[in-house]
């Protein structure tokens, strides 16, 4: 690739033909901030925050530096008195349209405006104060709320959607001054076909959109005497929690996790990937089925609730490829109100069952149909992983001073393959393991080819004598493609593994916000499933028909995979759905 040579600051660095202003500043050490820009999603130059000097030999002007190129000899000003003064007055004129009830925002603290504003010096905000337009907030979405009076109009939630997922229920209506982000004919979110991924809260850099917060009523929950409160949390929650503590993106903090769980309060600290160990059993089971006895195929996983409702909107006629199994999640719920309310001697009527998710679509599936195997939901409240974060903190508990804790028995107990289910790829690679086992006796442990944040993958494997053909994608755009191709006869797999969020849960909506600035140059996808993967490697058990509790469980009540009794309290159905 051919290179030139530009000035940043002074400073003579060569860079790829084509580098953009703010590509090579931060090659140089220099960052540009940004409001609107996602690289290779929304590359629109329109908030101008980016403005940046440049000289290409005809004096220095202002660029929009995330979308101008750089030429040969170009000189570069990231700082300069004049392009100080123009970010200032644009931030100050997105601050005269903007409901600047900072103290009791979601995001206060965590906001990529305040920050600016707070770098800049913003100190009067009523400079351009004038005419604004209102908006009702939309709470018609199971998942989240919207709340245009806080939307800045940088239209990356609009880009996310549209793009990273293939779906496009949100775009720019009106125009001029009354612009504002909605859905077609103005729809409420939730009459849309939205699948409640949450990938636009992930990027929003305000307030304008969040996960609908039910950290109250589960502390409520807690302080009655009469009701037993259990929660779960997912194998995702560990990689990113320490990030809502200032802690390194990629650092694993179960134990403190555990501790502080136990300190809010709850009556039990069980590990979701007890249940994903156990949806192994069930899926690999179905597999196996389809594939000796003429099922459907490809068969394709259930675990994500984000993918499961695209597919019933988008690709009804495929939601009978589905695995019947519940999510991990549910199953979980499923298994606490059936067999531990048993064995403990509790009505399941005053189980509170809590999930701690990297996800937002949690928050919708708890209120499926066929989901309440004991009579009650399975699934109380789903919390976010942002949502833990705000109830450690407002419990005034010193999370990075905590003892590392290990979780509660039986339901407590995992393997590798259960954890690395927060990574794409992680249900295929668990679910190979206990495939192959069961048709051939050996353990292998691991599957590269099904590793990676790929947005596609696919691999084939010779198994007892027949070649298995499997596929995984993420990001719901992906799954689009492959489903595609496999509906045109283009491609021809046994088994698929989908996950709705790019890079599967850990990069799931419900994980704490990373500042685009840092998402731009940082693969946080691969970071959070690093923690999977190394955990798995340091786990004595990596496979999930040798955990113990799930044996415990078939011996003592569900007799096996797939037996009727399992069918009834761990699977579940699936409706066709059309698209708003």
């Amino acid at each position: 690739m051919e290179n030139i040579t530009v000035k940043v600051n002074g400073a003579e660095i060569s860079v790829p033909k084509g580098t953009t202003v703010l590509e090579a500043a931060h090659m140089a050490g220099f960052e540009i901030p940004t409001l609107c820009y996602m690289k290779e999603i929304n590359e629109i130059g329109a908030c101008r925050i980016c403005v940046t000097e440049v000289n290409e030999g005809r004096g220095f002007r202002l660029v929009a530096g995330c979308v101008y190129p750089c030429s040969p000899n170009m000189e570069i000003l990231t700082a300069s008195p004049k392009v100080i003064e123009s970010r200032k007055k644009t931030l100050e004129l997105i601050l005269s349209t903007h409901d600047r009830k900072c103290l009791s925002c979601v995001r206060s603290g965590n906001c990529e405006l305040q920050k600016l504003c707070k770098d800049y010096g913003i100190e009067d905000a009523s400079k351009y104060d004038g005419v604004n337009n209102t908006y009702e907030i939309d709470n018609s979405a199971a998942h989240m709320y919207r709340d245009n009076n806080k939307c800045i109009l940088c239209r990356r939630c609009v880009a996310v959607c549209s793009k990273t997922q293939g779906i496009g229920v949100i775009g720019a209506n009106e125009r001029g001054f009354k612009t504002f982000i909605g859905s077609a004919f103005d729809m409420g979110l939730g009459e849309t076909s939205c699948v409640s991924c949450g990938q636009c809260i992930a990027v929003c850099p305000v307030g304008a959109i969040a996960e609908k917060d039910y950290t109250k009523s589960v502390l409520e929950a807690i302080a009655d005497p009469e009701k037993t409160v259990i929660v779960q949390t997912a194998p995702a929650v560990r990689a990113g929690l320490g990030e809502c503590f200032g802690l390194p993106i990629g650092t694993n903090v179960e134990g403190k996790m555990v501790a502080a769980l136990r300190k809010l309060g709850f009556d039990k600290v069980f590990d979701t990937d007890f249940a994903a160990d156990l949806t192994i059993m069930e899926e690999a089971t179905e597999f196996l089925d389809r594939v000796q006895n003429g099922g459907k195929l490809p068969l394709i996983t259930s675990c994500s609730p984000g993918w499961v409702k695209y597919c019933e909107h988008y690709f009804p006629d495929m939601t009978e490829n589905l695995s019947s199994c519940k999510s991990p999640q549910q199953m979980f719920g499923a298994t606490a109100k059936t067999y531990y309310a048993e064995k403990m001697g509790i009505d399941p009527k005053n189980i509170v069952m809590v999930s701690i998710m990297p996800c937002t679509a949690k928050k919708f599936e708890i209120g499926r149909d066929d989901q309440n195997a004991a009579g009650v939901p399975d699934v109380d409240f789903a919390l976010t992983t942002r949502e833990l974060g705000r109830m450690i903190e407002r419990a005034g508990i010193n999370f990075l001073g905590l003892e590392d804790e290990k979780f509660d028995d039986p339901l407590g107990i995992s393997t590798g393959a259960g954890v690395i289910f927060g990574a794409t790829g992680g249900v295929m690679e668990a679910a190979l393991r206990t495939a192959v086992y069961t048709l051939t006796g050996e353990n292998p442990i691991d599957f590269p080819e099904v590793r990676g944040t790929d947005g596609i993958k696919e691999a084939t494997y010779n198994v007892a004598g027949m070649d298995v053909k499997v596929a995984v994608a993420s990001g719901l755009a992906n799954a689009k493609e492959l489903l595609e191709k496999v509906q045109n006869g283009e491609a021809d797999y046994h088994f698929i593994e989908i996950m709705g969020c790019p890079g599967g849960c850990v990069n799931g909506g419900g994980q704490p916000q990373v500042a685009m600035g840092i998402r731009n140059f940082v693969d946080v996808r691969e970071k959070r499933a690093k923690v999977l993967y190394d955990l798995d490697a340091s786990m004595p058990v990596r496979q999930s028909h040798e955990n113990p509790a799930v044996k415990a469980l078939y011996d003592e009540f569900l007799e096996k995979p797939g037996s009727h009794k399992a069918h009834e309290i761990l699977h579940t159905s699936y409706v066709k759905r059309s698209v708003n």
